[in-house]
């Protein structure tokens, strides 16, 4: 319980101040927080650079992260665990925290935090991505539905999220929804015990699996999503797809996703409308 203290408080300091400091923030400024942590204790690389050890917080201003797309791992100083490794998104102002706690057999659990803003400045938005997809999702003891989700006019304010499936453990997360932004939760489930124990068994040794990056498409007002020929609103609408469709990314650049469809044409998206699974 100490060592959990001692972790979760500068966490919640840090959350304090950061959010105190987004009333101050100068919009312009082109950066966003970065808050990680982890148990055990681990050195934190961002696009393969050094920038720590965890609990790290790059939460003041001379500190802060140039927005944008980043490969983040966290390397345990205890060398016997596998090390984390995933994609995180910096927006302007906004705070991205990384939480990982780490198991003997690889399989522990952890969560990614993001905030984005959103068009309309009133609106509050809540997405659940979960890895294993399909868990079941419960806001503030409430059941609201089966990842991934996206719940929209979510009240301001402190909520408990909790992510739970079949054969993992129960996940939950504290958040704080903030007026004018989309909170996007990635909660990472980690297996039970009994399931995650080697059995020996007889088996072909599998072929290699190329790792596909896949995007989600979101709710629109419109019911659909255009996919245009090049990465611009101006650009010629080629197709449309749907809310709850998934497709293979290609690529990506500030503000669109280029997309394989199903036809094989490929055609951008508005990343607002659609994110990374």
């Amino acid at each position: 319980m100490k060592k959990f203290l001692l972790f979760l408080a500068p966490l919640l300091i840090a959350i304090t101040i950061f959010f105190g400091i987004l009333f101050f923030l100068d919009r312009k400024t082109g950066k966003g927080a970065l808050l990680v942590t982890s148990v055990p204790q681990s050195r934190v690389y961002l696009e393969n650079k050094l920038i720590g050890t965890t609990p790290f917080c790059a939460c003041d201003l001379a500190r802060m992260v140039d927005v944008g797309n980043y490969t983040i791992k966290l390397v345990p100083l205890n060398g016997n665990l596998r090390p984390f490794e995933e994609r995180i998104t910096i927006n302007k102002s906004t705070l991205t925290a990384v939480d990982k706690t780490f198991a003997d057999n690889g399989e522990g659990d952890g969560n990614i935090i993001e905030l984005m803003p959103l068009n309309n400045k009133k609106d509050v938005e809540v997405l659940i991505i979960s890895l294993p997809d399909k868990a079941n999702v419960f806001l503030d003891s409430n059941p609201v539905g089966i990842t991934p989700l996206l719940l929209k006019q979510v009240s301001e304010s402190d909520h408990d999220l909790r992510i739970t499936r079949d054969g993992y453990k129960d996940k939950s997360v504290r958040i704080k929804t903030a007026l004018g932004f989309r909170l996007s939760a990635l909660v990472l489930l980690g297996v039970k015990a009994d399931l995650s124990s080697p059995v020996a068994s007889v088996s072909a040794t599998p072929s290699p699996v190329v790792a596909v990056t896949k995007v989600l498409i979101l709710n629109t007002e419109f019911g659909f999503l255009r996919v245009r020929e090049s990465g611009s609103i101006n650009s010629l609408e080629i197709a449309q797809v749907k809310p709850g469709e998934s497709y293979e990314l290609i690529s990506e650049k500030e503000g669109w996703f280029k997309i394989k469809l199903t036809n094989d044409k490929v055609g951008w998206i508005s990343s607002q409308y659609a994110v990374k699974k």
